[in-house]
């Protein structure tokens, strides 16, 4: 049982961490300089 519980909270920290840094990439990437998203 502990082990699902490790496996859970290591792909929703990883997920994170992909959703943060990637798709937060992408969005700048979209943005003008004067948008003010920086």
């Amino acid at each position: 049982m502990q082990q699902i519980i490790v496996y859970l909270l290591v792909a929703f920290a990883v997920f994170f961490l992909v959703k943060k840094y990637f798709f937060a990439s992408k969005n700048k990437k979209n943005c003008s300089t004067d948008c003010g998203c920086h």
